[in-house]
Formats: structure tokens, sequence, C-alpha cells
């Protein structure tokens, strides 16, 4: 059986992935290639999302990475598109969005998808998206429980996308 090689949290922060790689306590996980239904997807949320939330105050992301647990159990995730209060400051942002959005893949392992949704949850992401871009639903995540979204229609406070749109 192989064994990861740890890395330190400097080295994953200066160096390049392809595609990019999450951190979880020193191990870097390469993140599913996306398909087209993905690609796709992930394009609407940014569009809409920048057509809803811009004028609010909210900048989009694409694959940012985002440290969300302190030292010394760093990990670093890379939701498919978040969003956030103004712009931070600082390249890895190390403040809790206020949207993550996770676009489900073939490859997605549903224990490592619900770790990561816990993981910015505890964080203190208010929002988390997780969608199916074949069926077109999925659910939304808050601190205070699941909501299964078969409409097609997922809320983050005043933010709605309908993504049957799509």
């Amino acid at each position: 059986m192989a064994t990861a090689q740890l890395v330190s949290v400097e080295e994953y922060l200066r160096t390049s992935y392809t595609p990019d790689a999450e951190y979880v306590e020193g191990v870097v996980i390469p993140r599913a290639m996306p398909q087209k239904p993905h690609s796709k997807m992930q394009a609407f949320l940014i569009r809409g999302l920048c057509e809803l939330g811009n004028p609010m105050g909210f900048e989009v992301w694409l694959e940012q990475r985002v440290q969300i647990q302190a030292p010394p159990r760093l990990h670093c995730r890379i939701p498919d598109v978040c969003l956030t209060a103004g712009e931070p400051e600082e390249d890895t942002f190390t403040s809790p969005p206020y949207l993550c959005v996770e676009i489900l893949s073939p490859e997605d392992n549903a224990l490592e998808l619900r770790r990561k949704v816990q993981e910015y949850l505890a964080f203190g992401v208010p929002f988390v998206w997780v969608i199916d871009p074949e069926s077109r639903q999925g659910e939304v995540y808050t601190s205070s429980g699941i909501q299964s979204v078969i409409d097609g229609v997922f809320h983050a406070g005043e933010i709605s996308i309908d993504i049957r749109d799509l």
C-alpha cells in the first residue's frame, strides 16, 4: 500500500498543480477533472452570481483556494465557485466565503464530499450548494440543516438562481 508524501503548507501554497489540488493535513489531494456538464454548470453559475451578486457587493471566484482550518489541522479546499462579501485582501482566502459551491463530477466520493461540506460549515460558511449538473438538483447546506433542491432553484439569503435556465 502506497503512502502519501507529506508536504508543508508553504510548499503547497507556492506550487501550481494541474489540475489544482486540495491540501488536507499535509497531503495534496488531486481534484477530479471536470467534464462538460460540470464546466457548463460552473460557467452558468459564475455568470448568474456575478449578475446578481456584484450589485449587492459580492465578488464571485472560480476555483479559489480557501484555507478553512487553523493549524495544526490545516486544510485548503477549492470550491468550484465561491462568493465573498467584497474582495478579500489575501490570495488564499482565510475568512469564510458567503457561499461555496461544489458541482458533482462522476469521480466524486460521497464521503469526501460530505467531509468537505462539514468543513465549510464548521469554518463559518453560511451557505454551501452541492449541485448535480446532470439532474439539475442538489442540496443547500446551512448550519441549521439541509434543504433538498428538486425544483432547480438554489438560495443563499437574498440570492436565488434557477439552474433549470441553463
